[in-house]
């Protein structure tokens, strides 16, 4: 195995990708200042949610993830953010790369439902990462593994993910639903002359609250 060490120093929205990406500024440093050949890097990235308090109101949108707040004791886990590869080049002593991550806006998808419900402060998040090592040795090239204890911990700002999505989906979010409620939606939507599907959702809430109240 070979000792690198991980550090990361901030999350930026890729300004030139096609769809969302944030690129992680990661830190490796070799401890003895020796040169590495190469590397092959994988990162799994998680949310760790007990790492931050909650307000009211997003303790309410997080009830489908973790249920009622009394139980968040037992509930409130980890939640799979992205597994992502990347080849460093070679380097000596140490170097700094940018980690491209894509980002879902997918409400399907726990960790982006996590994201939406924060109204704002800092989200924490855990890089756990594994690999291979190629280093130069009287013999040869050598490989070697990445320890399995390599991590980093990073708290990506709420305001640089609404950043992101705000330059992909300005003002919008995205909601999937079955084929035949689609249907149900458009036959709704005909009958009553609306225009778009935005108008469509908030009739059918009005239409609920009204019979509700």
């Amino acid at each position: 195995m070979t000792d690198l060490g991980f550090s990361c120093l901030d999350a930026r929205p890729d300004p030139f990708a096609a769809a969302p990406t944030l690129l992680f500024r990661l830190r490796l440093t070799e401890p003895d200042g020796g040169r590495v050949q190469a590397a092959v890097l994988r990162c799994q990235i998680r949310v760790e949610p007990r790492r931050r308090r909650h307000t009211p109101r997003e303790a309410e949108l997080l009830g489908d993830l973790f249920g009622d707040p009394s139980r968040w004791g037992t509930t409130l886990t980890a939640l799979q953010f992205a597994n992502v590869s990347a080849t460093v080049p070679g380097f000596t002593g140490e170097t700094e790369i940018d980690l491209p991550v894509p980002v879902t806006y997918d409400l399907e998808v726990a960790a982006a439902r996590y994201f939406a419900a924060l109204d704002d402060g800092e989200i924490p998040l855990i890089l756990l990462f594994s690999g291979t090592v190629f280093t130069r040795t009287p013999q040869g090239l050598s490989a070697g593994q990445v320890p399995w204890d390599r991590e980093a911990r990073h708290r990506l700002p709420v305001a640089v993910w609404r950043e992101l999505m705000d330059r992909h989906f300005p003002g919008q979010g995205w909601l999937r639903l079955d084929r035949e409620t689609l249907r149900e939606l458009g036959r709704f939507k005909s009958a009553r002359a609306l225009t778009t599907w935005d108008e469509t959702v908030r009739a059918l809430l009005a239409q609920t609250r009204e019979a509700a109240g």
